[in-house]
């Protein structure tokens, strides 16, 4: 059932609107995509899991741990779609950032990322 609308209750804040959410989204802290490069490492601690990446030269992830590991499967070969908060709203250029959940693109949504370390490549 609707609420009737509330004359007391303000306009909506800055942070509904597109360009707000983009400004948003660039002083969010975590791992930009622009960030890594093929080999490097990260390592995602989410309120239930722990989650291993492996970035690959196309842009996919081998990922481990977590839902896949309890599943059976070792590692799997996967693309991230970004994070969210939650909502429909991803964050594309965000791979991992604390707060948010990590999205990959076979579905998956984990839990709410607690902490992420990235491991430089030596090469």
């Amino acid at each position: 059932m609707r609420r009737p609308p509330d004359s007391r209750i303000g306009p909506l804040p800055s942070c509904r609107r597109l360009e707000d959410l983009a400004r948003a989204a660039d002083e969010l802290e975590g791992v930009r995509r622009e960030q890594l490069a093929p080999g490097d490492r990260l390592i995602v601690a989410t309120r239930n899991s722990l989650y291993a990446l492996v970035v690959e030269a196309d842009g996919a992830f081998r990922v481990s741990g977590g839902l896949y590991q309890r599943e059976g499967r070792s590692e799997v070969r996967l693309g991230v779609c970004g994070c969210s908060a939650g909502g429909s709203a991803i964050f594309t250029r965000l791979v991992a950032a604390p707060g948010l959940f990590l999205e990959f693109d076979d579905g998956t949504r984990t839990t709410r990322i607690q902490r992420v370390r990235i491991l430089k490549s030596a090469a």
